[in-house]
């Protein structure tokens, strides 16, 4: 139950707060004094999408709150708990909508998510305005409202579920089967290709090697005159470097038969005459395997030049050729076996699908019982609101398919939704067929049945509020007395809050509020007003008959009605 709503900085609402009871609750008042902006809010609070055109004209933000009193085994007492919330403290939701377009909800002090809010709201309150009697219309809401009373909300999600299911393995399967002529020569050139970069047996860092080796034999001739020279140098000249390090070494032999210091000097240089001779070795082996051939040559920069090629054509580096080589022989290993890839998506299609066909045809047959026991409760909710000789009809058809596939069951197409579309048919005259709501409902007529459909939907739904605007749209006499009578029975086992503009149905409230729009500071602001004395209640009674001359016999009439009531 709703105990209190609180609205601040909100559209032509600048602060007030409202505490609701168990009952039937009225808000009255003239039109445009912010009645539906109050179940707005109300909406925005339930998990409704808010826009920042709500925030009042000048201010940052936009704050709204509301407090439910929560039964202990109902499942927002299960979720708040799940929450470690105590459900036991009440539910109190806070929604600030800010100008900037950011938004934040609290649960209880603190943060949430939009998600959160509405899971934990979703059966407390429903609401049923302007927007419901337009949705009503459209035939393309009549299966959801079905399915609610039905209860096969869960059918329904797993029908969806296993559609968006098949619909890629179909997709995959289909693009499988009108691609598999020209995947085979894609696959052909993929194993030119494959076969080409196979041929050359490339080695890691090739490339580099081979420019090294194509650089040693360009110059081949300088390199050589090199290692001459050095050798010549080291022992072949007279006067060479081991022969002046022997001299030395000698020479400092006999010296360190004088000093014994200079004996380690002398075992270095003796050292490093011994390296110098392997030096000269190495660099005489070097020169005898030196090969100048000019074959050689030729043959490593052909070699280089199919290597740049074919690191040209894939990607400009060995890397990368190696890289979309790999990539190649996944690709055609993926795409030989395409046929067995066909036959393995056919079979789980197959396997799919027939679940898909089953659970469509199970919810078909709960909606064909449920659409003639909702026409029959329809039938009698509208027989107490004046319309007793009323036929109403939920007309089930399906869409023919033009031929069999995975989307279809006994000849007939799958959707998201299952196989049926429903239609909301009504005769309000005895002898006539029953037609679609939007071809023959007149306001007044489409208002009882928004009642009556919200009446049997609210005991399926378990909700414990339920909040109308615009119930009267169309009614007056005799059938708005029998409006006011509805909502009063259903405050009976629900909360019911009713804006209206009916005296014959504010009369039944149990709590009764005036709303008015005033002119402070050059600033329009709403205000509300709990009717707690009776002679303010006929008064607002008395003006709602009579307008904004109040005689003594509408002051009158408003306290026989109020009695009467």
């Amino acid at each position: 139950m709703l105990s209190e709503l609180a609205i601040k900085k909100f559209a032509i609402i600048d602060d007030i707060r409202i505490s609701f009871s168990s009952g039937l609750s009225v808000l009255t008042g003239e039109t445009g004094a912010g009645k539906s902006i109050i179940i707005e809010a109300v909406n925005l609070l339930l998990g409704g999408r808010a826009s920042a055109d709500l925030v009042r004209t000048g201010e940052k933000s936009a704050e709204l709150g509301a407090t439910f009193e929560i039964d202990a085994g109902s499942p927002a007492a299960a979720i708040m708990a799940a929450q470690d919330m105590d459900p036991g403290e009440g539910l109190m939701i806070r929604r600030i909508i800010s100008a900037n377009g950011k938004h934040k909800v609290y649960i209880n002090s603190r943060q949430a998510t939009m998600q959160l809010l509405k899971q934990v709201t979703e059966n407390l309150a429903g609401i049923s305005s302007q927007h419901a009697h337009q949705g009503l219309l459209k035939e393309e809401n009549h299966l959801s409202i079905l399915d609610r009373f039905a209860g096969t909300q869960g059918a329904r999600d797993e029908v969806k579920t296993l559609y968006n299911a098949l619909a890629p393995l179909v997709k995959e399967l289909s693009d499988l089967k009108s691609g598999a002529a020209r995947t085979e020569e894609e696959n052909e050139f993929l194993r030119f290709q494959i076969k080409e970069i196979q041929g050359l047996n490339i080695r890691a860092n090739e490339d580099q090697e081979l420019e090294q080796e194509r650089l040693r034999l360009r110059n081949g001739v300088a390199i050589v005159e090199g290692v001459t020279l050095a050798m010549d140098e080291i022992f072949s000249r007279e006067h060479s470097i081991l022969e002046r390090l022997g001299l030395i070494r000698g020479d400092l032999e006999k010296k360190a038969t004088l000093d014994p210091k200079l004996a380690p000097i002398a075992e270095k240089l003796s050292q490093s005459q011994f390296d110098m001779e392997d030096l000269a070795e190495e660099l005489r082996l070097y020169k005898a395997n030196i090969d100048l051939d000019p074959e050689l040559l030729e043959q490593t920069e052909d070699r280089l030049d199919q290597i740049q090629k074919l690191k040209r054509k894939y990607g400009g580096s060995l890397a990368s050729l190696f890289e979309r080589y790999e990539e190649m022989k996944q690709q055609l290993a993926g795409t030989d076996n395409v046929e067995g890839r066909i036959a393995a998506l056919e079979e789980k299609s197959a396997t799919v699908s027939k679940a898909l066909s089953a659970k469509a045809l199970a919810l078909s047959e709960q909606r064909r019982e449920a659409a003639t026991r909702l026409g029959r409760l329809a039938e009698n909710e509208l027989a107490a609101l004046e319309m007793g000789n009323t036929r109403f009809v939920i007309s089930l058809a399906q869409i023919p398919s033009a031929k069999p596939g995975y989307f279809t069951v006994a000849g007939m197409l799958v959707t998201p939704t299952g196989i049926d579309r429903a239609s909301f048919l009504m005769a309000p005259n005895p002898g006539e067929e029953p037609r679609p709501l939007s071809r023959i409902a007149s306001g007044g007529e489409l208002s009882r049945v928004v009642l009556a459909l919200t009446a049997i939907l609210s005991k399926t739904e378990a909700l414990g509020t339920l909040v109308f605007d615009e119930v009267d749209s169309g009614v007056g006499g005799k059938t708005s007395d029998k409006v006011g009578k509805k909502l009063k029975s259903l405050a009976d086992t629900y909360q019911v809050i009713c804006i209206t503009h009916l005296a014959q149905i504010a009369r039944y409230g149990t709590s009764h509020y005036r709303i008015e729009k005033n002119v402070v500071n050059q600033r329009t602001a709403t205000s509300i007003t709990p009717l707690n004395d009776k002679e303010d209640r006929v008064a607002e009674i008395a003006r709602m008959i009579g307008g904004e001359e109040i005689t003594q016999a509408t002051l009158t009439h408003a306290r026989e009605m109020l009695t009467l009531s």
